[in-house]
C-alpha cells in the first residue's frame, strides 16, 4: 500500500528585515510583527515542523525522520537533510555568509554547514541581490569592510521573477527589499553577519556581526554571477535548477493535471504558483508536502508551478 504524503504546518520567524507578504500573498495565518521567514518544510531545533493530518498527525517531521525511519528509504544522516523556506523581505538582510560542513562540525557544535539556493517568486521592478564578492584574499576583504567600501566588495546583480541562483558555501550574499523567496537549504541556521546596515532592533542593540568567521569561510577564488536567468532546458514541463551533493532541485509545471513519478528516499514539493490536487488532496499556492518513499506516483489535478526537491 502507497504511504500517504506528509503535510507540514508552517512555522513562522519575525525578522527585522520581515514583512506581511506571507499572509497577503499566500494566505498564511501568520503572527502579528515583521514576519520573514516561513519554514515550510523543517526538522531543524529552531523550528520542528509538526505533521498534520494522516497516520502522523501532530507528530514532528523530526520524530518521523528518528521513529519512522521507513518513511525516508536509505537516506542517511543523523537529521533530516532539508529545510524549505519562503522569505519575505520587505528590508534588505544582512551581507552574510555560511560555513561548509566541516567548518560548521567543528566550530558550530556539529552542525551542518549550509548550502542553499534561491527562486525569485516575485520582486519589484528594478530590485537587485548580492551574490559573490571581489576580494582577493582575506587582507582585501578586512581592508574593504574596515573601509565600509561595500559597493567596491559585493557583487550585485538585477533580478527578475523566476531568477535562481545556487549559493554555496563561502559565498557572501544578501537578498534585498521587494523580494520574495523560496528557499532550498540544508538543515541548517548557521550564519555569520559582515554587515548589518548599523540597524537598531526593537530593544535598542545590534545585531551580532561575525567578521573573522566570515573571513574564515569566504571561498576567495569563486566566480560570481552576472545574472539569475535560467538556462537550464526545460523538458516536457520539467527543468533542473540544481544538482549537487547536497540536493536536487526542479521546477515542475502542471498543466491541466499531470503524473510525476517518486523514485525518491524522499521529496519536498511546494506549490509556488496556481492550485488543484495531489492524489486527491486539495493544494494552493503555499502548500508544501513530504512525498515519502514508498508513495508511488503523485498525481496531480489543476494547473500549477512546483518546486520539488530531494537530497
Amino acid at each position: 500500500m502507497a504511504q500517504e504524503l506528509i503535510f507540514t504546518k508552517p512555522i513562522f520567524h519575525e525578522k527585522i528585515w520581515g514583512g506581511r507578504r506571507l499572509d497577503t500573498v499566500f494566505g498564511y495565518d501568520i503572527p502579528d510583527g515583521a514576519i520573514g521567514e516561513c519554514w515550510a518544510i523543517s526538522a531543524h531545533p529552531a523550528g520542528d515542523c509538526v505533521v498534520e493530518g494522516g497516520p502522523y498527525a501532530g507528530s514532528t517531521l523530526s520524530q518521523l525522520w528518528d521513529e519512522h525511519h521507513e518513511l525516508f528509504g536509505n537516506a542517511r544522516g543523523d537529521r533530516f537533510p532539508l529545510l524549505i523556506k519562503i522569505l519575505d523581505a520587505d528590508g534588505d538582510l544582512s551581507i552574510q555568509v555560511h560555513p561548509d560542513d566541516e567548518y560548521a562540525r567543528v566550530h558550530e557544535n556539529g552542525s551542518l554547514g549550509k548550502c542553499e539556493c534561491w527562486y525569485v517568486l516575485d520582486c519589484e521592478p528594478g530590485a537587485t541581490i548580492i551574490v559573490g564578492q571581489k576580494a582577493e584574499d582575506r587582507a582585501e576583504f578586512a581592508q574593504l569592510v574596515e573601509e565600509g567600501r561595500w559597493g567596491d566588495l559585493v557583487n550585485e546583480v538585477p533580478i527578475h521573477k523566476g531568477d535562481f541562483f545556487q549559493i554555496d558555501a563561502g559565498t557572501l550574499h544578501a537578498i534585498k527589499a521587494g523580494t520574495l523567496i523560496l528557499e532550498t537549504q540544508q538543515s541548517s541556521d548557521v550564519t555569520y553577519r559582515v554587515y548589518d546596515y548599523d540597524r537598531v532592533q526593537a530593544d535598542g542593540t545590534k545585531r551580532e556581526l561575525h567578521l573573522e568567521q566570515s573571513m574564515d569561510v569566504v571561498d576567495y577564488a569563486a566566480q560570481a554571477p552576472t545574472s539569475g536567468a535560467i538556462t537550464a532546458p526545460e523538458v516536457d514541463g520539467i527543468t533542473r535548477l540544481e544538482s549537487n551533493e547536497r540536493y536536487t532541485v526542479e521546477r515542475v509545471r502542471v498543466e491541466d493535471g499531470r503524473t510525476l513519478p517518486q523514485p525518491h528516499d524522499f521529496m519536498c514539493v511546494s506549490v509556488i504558483e496556481g492550485s488543484g490536487s495531489v492524489n486527491g488532496q486539495a493544494l494552493r499556492c503555499g502548500s508544501h508536502f513530504v512525498a515519502p518513499a514508498g508513495s508511488g506516483d503523485l498525481a496531480f489535478e489543476g494547473d500549477m508551478v512546483l518546486i520539488c526537491s530531494w537530497a
